[in-house]
């Protein structure tokens, strides 16, 4: 079972074909984990591994990877997660897709290591609409009872300012409009429609970022096809060249 150990942290992940890698953040909220990409509209473990290195991963307290819970943890301590694993695998640059929440924590590492990220793609990005914070508090606290059910030496005061620092903000809750609109790193936007992952998120993040496009319609069955040509397309336009 391929897991990396950093101090308390134990993260499980897995790897699919060869090449140019790239390292997919799963949908799934705070349960972010590797089978949620076979139960989406496309899997990216299978349809890219032909032609790129796919790393997916369980995220922190999800799937097979265990961390402690801390009051001072929040969307930082993922990213530190992700560039820890990258540093593990020997990895200096890749591409980033992430899935619901996962598109947060693609905004996330583009702002905390530019350089390291080819291009982006957010598939269905999570962000805040006027009627959906306690959506997402009530979607964190049924997560943090089950962990806290499964281990009961886990700090209960701490879910509540991680909860916060999670999902306090505005936007998509890790980053600034200020930041996208700074971003020059190549975005694809799989847009969303509900109220997780709000369509103004979608088209806000699209018109803000310099170097973004945007697919409307991508996981009916009669759309996947070209989604995921689409996808592919966009991920080979926006690997390096070979040195």
């Amino acid at each position: 079972m391929p897991t990396f150990k950093r101090n308390d942290v134990s993260l499980y992940y897995e790897e699919f074909g060869s090449g140019f890698p790239i390292l997919l953040f799963a949908p799934g909220g705070m349960r972010s984990s590797i089978d949620f990409w076979h139960k989406s509209p496309f899997d990216p473990t299978v349809e890219f591994a032909s032609d790129f290195r796919v790393i997916a991963m369980d995220q922190r307290n999800a799937g097979k990877s265990i961390a402690p819970i801390s009051a001072n943890d929040g969307w930082h301590t993922y990213t530190e997660d992700h560039l820890a694993l990258l540093d593990h695998l020997g990895i200096d640059q890749c591409h980033v897709m992430g899935g619901c929440i996962g598109g947060s924590y693609d905004l996330s590492i583009m702002k905390a290591a530019p350089a390291r990220i080819a291009s982006a793609v957010l598939q269905q990005p999570i962000g805040l609409s006027p009627n959906n914070r306690e959506l997402f508090f009530q979607m964190f606290d049924g997560w943090g009872k089950a962990l806290k059910d499964a281990r009961p030496e886990i700090d209960a005061a701490a879910f509540k300012p991680f909860r916060d620092r999670m999902y306090g903000g505005d936007f998509v809750f890790c980053v600034t409009r200020d930041f996208v609109k700074s971003c020059k790193i190549p975005m694809l936007v799989l847009c969303g429609n509900d109220d997780y992952h709000p369509l103004e998120t979608s088209t806000d993040i699209a018109k803000l970022a310099p170097n973004a496009e945007i697919i409307m319609n991508w996981k009916a069955p009669n759309d996947v096809r070209d989604t995921v040509a689409r996808v592919r397309e966009f991920l080979r336009a926006n690997t390096p060249a070979k040195s």
